[in-house]
């Protein structure tokens, strides 16, 4: 079986793809994975076939906040590449795979009346009990779930509608009324999420269906940096806390790092900091309870050695620290982190979410609370049987292929095994 898959955005979106596509070809399928340039060595070490994306909108989406009219001229012009670059690839193959952001493929799938999957790593289907996840709140509210619904399909509309319906007009196709109710009803919507850690709804009207997140195990990292960490965490028994922002961005990043490790030196905390995209910790003075990770480690290794996890929320970071069984606590600023911090809080595995603009008591209490909470330990290493029992990846292999079958498609590869 051909297939497509598409996706963007940073590691947590991408990382999840290249270990689909890696075990995918394993099980004898060609694979084409569409990627942001930024990710090309990787997709090449692992001996992927790719393509390159190319608007590449990395950048856009962890740089500097965009106001709203550099914002809709920044979504047009992702849209019409996604129109431009997918309608060939597609073509060649048999079956889209796709996360949610990818916001023509519905419409390119029904122009080329092909089968189609859209993934996404939150709960973001429109129901009547969850809201929307991206909301900006700490505790996303739970009532009048509807009208937040229809607030944001109005804002996806005002970004993206007229973009695509122009491109549907120039394929001969009908204008389109609403994106929000469109996307999810001309697919198939896969949640790439944990059972365990995130939530589905029972009034979803859409196909839906739920697999577990796709941790990708297999991509090479530093060896010599991971021994150094090991050496770090093993030469005393100090509590290790975890900090990371992952690939993203925020003026208060270094201020809020120098707080942090303050309270660490004077509560006798060994810090880790991983450093990303954004060289966050970097201007620290290298002290023996500090260990800056400025290279590519795999969480899997890192996160099970340290005591506690404080992060940004973002679904990977979020899922690697529940199956390390650790407790953890976000620092959410953007999109999904709001939701996947409250449900840190939910499940009993760490405190209510912190703005990154915490003052220092505050911080430290909330840090000695994370560390030293024993409820918080057994709820996070119960949560971590669960999701270590899980096997995203090969649930999502066997979903392509049964979805395959089902709708004819590939039929002389799709089950074959490995």
């Amino acid at each position: 079986m051909k297939i497509l898959l598409v996706t963007r955005g940073s590691q947590g979106d991408i990382y999840p793809y290249l270990g689909l596509a890696v075990a995918l070809m394993k099980r004898g399928h060609q694979i084409t994975l569409s990627i942001p340039r930024l990710f090309e060595d990787m997709a090449k070490a692992l001996g992927i076939p790719y393509f390159l994306q190319s608007f590449d909108d990395i950048a856009g989406m962890v740089g500097d906040s965009p106001d709203i009219k550099e914002l809709l001229a920044w979504t047009g012009r992702v849209v019409d590449s996604q129109f431009d670059e997918m309608i060939p690839l597609l073509e060649q193959h048999d079956l889209l795979v796709c996360s949610n952001t990818e916001f023509a493929a519905p419409h390119i799938t029904e122009y080329l009346d092909k089968p189609h999957i859209r993934t996404g790593y939150a709960p973001l289907l429109p129901g009547k009990r969850i809201p929307p996840a991206v909301l900006p709140f700490m505790n996303p509210v739970r009532r009048f779930v509807g009208l937040q619904w229809a607030l944001l399909n109005a804002g996806l509309n005002m970004m993206v509608k007229k973009v695509l319906n122009k491109n549907r007009v120039a394929l001969n196709m009908e204008p389109i009324r609403d994106q929000g109710e469109y996307a999810p009803a001309n697919a198939h919507n896969h949640m790439m999420y944990s059972p365990s850690l995130g939530e589905t709804d029972g009034d979803w009207k859409y196909a839906w269906s739920i697999g577990g997140y796709c941790f990708n195990d297999i991509f090479p990292y530093n060896e010599i940096a991971y021994k150094q960490f090991i050496d770090f965490v093993k030469k005393d028994t100090r509590p290790t806390v975890f900090f990371t922002l992952g690939s993203c961005n925020d003026k208060d990043r270094d201020d809020f790092c120098a707080r942090l490790f303050q309270i660490c030196c004077e509560q006798n905390y060994k810090l880790v900091v991983g450093c990303g995209w954004w060289k966050v910790g970097t201007h620290l003075h290298n002290q023996d309870n500090l260990f800056l990770l400025d290279t590519a480690v795999p969480h899997y290794l890192i996160l099970p050695e340290c005591d506690a996890i404080i992060h940004h929320g973002g679904s990977g970071t979020t899922h690697s620290a529940a199956r390390a069984g650790k407790p953890q606590m976000a620092i959410p600023l953007l999109i999904d982190q709001f939701y996947w911090g409250s449900r840190i809080r939910d499940l009993g595995c760490g405190p209510r979410s912190i703005r990154i603009r915490i003052r220092k008591k505050a911080l430290e209490k909330k840090v000695l609370d994370l560390v030293n909470n024993s409820e918080y330990r057994k709820n996070a290493a119960a949560l971590g049987r669960k999701v270590s029992n899980e096997n995203g990846i090969l649930g999502m292999c066997e979903f392509i292929e049964g979805f395959a079958l089902e709708n004819r498609v590939g039929l002389e590869t799709a089950g074959q095994l490995g």
